[in-house]
């Protein structure tokens, strides 16, 4: 007999979330959970089983094999459901092949220049100023308005799509009128910016997307505004929320800052380090099983949903050596947080580079950068979902 599912997100989950999946871990490796749209799933703990489970073939992330029946599956319209996150192969293998072709790794290093002039823009703004607020005038900024650089945006985009962004994901489970509101509002600002960009093509992001193509092949137009909304919504917030996690981690543990400015710690590696440790995106998107699946012991009915948790295995004492600790060393350690497999995070390099280039410039602009709050006051949104601050206060 199968276990009823018990209701895992709760506010303590939300108040300390490693210290629950930790406990969680400790307890078994797979947990029947009740998820906080309702529905029942499998929340799988230990780093091993969620490594393996990115690459089982009897996993899938289509939602049409939900033995739900779509009552849970998703709450994304169809015209922006059609995405990679979405989609096994060989529909994945053909939209990962045309997205690429676009989002190569030269236009992610050519943008080195713009985000580095976005950053240094930013901080401008805080000159001659005592204190300031991080994430509202440096961690979100930045991704929104690199990705209007890298997507050929119009400029008003930022403030619309971070409120969009943020209705989406916020842990109050009483707001589907605001959630639907939201979507709609941001498929209608991509269709909106396609038909733009093609009457007037430019060297961006979004004009080789509109351009890629392999043989006869191209993206079709729901699947361009679907591509245009995991490109923004995932790289604005979660980029967003690794800029704070990684500026407080240097804030918060007093070895860090003296290692990162004499070099012994090179930036890209503290935020490996901080993947891991305190990782933006807690959990991964949903699987289905194909079929009956047995994990770790526990034999799962096919259709069932399946949560693979990126922050419980990304310290699993099994793997990894003082989990609980960020340390000055061993940062390159083999996270989970971007994925594993065909699902790795396309979008990873631009994020990491962000972060490090934005760090790099804070550090050099104001040494003296600190707390103006004790660490505990510190405020972490209230969602399942992502695990970002609400606010960083600092003296410069």
């Amino acid at each position: 007999m199968t276990s009823q599912p018990a209701p895992v997100f709760d506010q303590l989950l939300l108040r300390d979330p490693h210290r629950r999946y930790n406990a969680l871990r400790d307890e078994a490796p797979v947990h029947h959970i009740r998820t906080p749209d309702g529905a029942p799933a499998w929340l799988v703990t230990r780093y091993d089983d969620v490594r393996a489970a990115f690459t089982d073939p009897r996993l899938s992330v289509d939602k049409r094999l939900s033995s739900t029946d779509g009552e849970h599956g998703s709450s994304l319209p169809p015209e922006l459901d059609a995405h990679l996150l979405n989609r096994d192969p060989p529909d994945h293998t053909r939209l990962r092949r045309l997205a690429a072709a676009a989002f190569t790794p030269r236009r992610v290093a050519d943008l080195r220049p713009a985000v580095e002039r976005i950053v240094s823009t930013l901080l401008d703004g805080l000159v001659g100023h005592d204190q300031a607020e991080l994430i509202g005038s440096l961690a979100s900024p930045l991704p929104l308005q690199v990705m209007q650089e890298l997507l050929g945006l119009p400029t008003q985009t930022s403030v619309d799509f971070r409120r969009w962004t943020n209705t989406l994901l916020s842990a109050d489970a009483n707001q589907p009128a605001q959630s639907r509101s939201a979507m709609a509002n941001m498929r209608r600002f991509l269709v909106e910016q396609l038909a733009h960009k093609r009457a007037r093509p430019g060297d961006d992001l979004l004009t080789g997307l509109l351009a890629a193509r392999e043989d006869d092949d191209r993206l079709t137009d729901d699947e361009l505004v679907a591509m245009l909304f995991l490109l923004m919504f995932a790289g604005y917030d979660n980029t967003a929320a690794l800029i704070g996690n990684v500026v407080h981690a240097l804030l918060t543990n007093t070895e860090l800052p003296a290692a990162v400015r004499t070099g012994s710690l090179a930036l890209d590696e503290l935020v490996d380090g901080v993947l891991r440790w305190n990782p933006s995106f807690p959990l991964a998107v949903r699987r289905f099983a194909r079929e009956p699946i047995t994990i770790a012991g526990q034999t799962i009915p096919a259709g069932d949903r399946i949560w693979l948790c990126l922050a419980s295995a990304n310290r699993d004492p099994a793997q990894f050596t003082a989990p609980d600790t960020l340390g000055t060393t061993g940062m390159r350690r083999p996270h989970l947080s971007f994925g594993h497999g065909i699902h790795y995070c396309l979008g990873a390099p631009l994020a990491r580079l962000q972060t490090t280039v934005a760090v790099t410039i804070l550090l050099d602009r104001f040494p003296g950068i600190r707390l103006a709050v004790p660490a505990h006051d510190i405020r972490w949104r209230e969602s399942f979902r992502l695990r970002g601050l609400v606010a960083l206060p600092v003296f410069l």
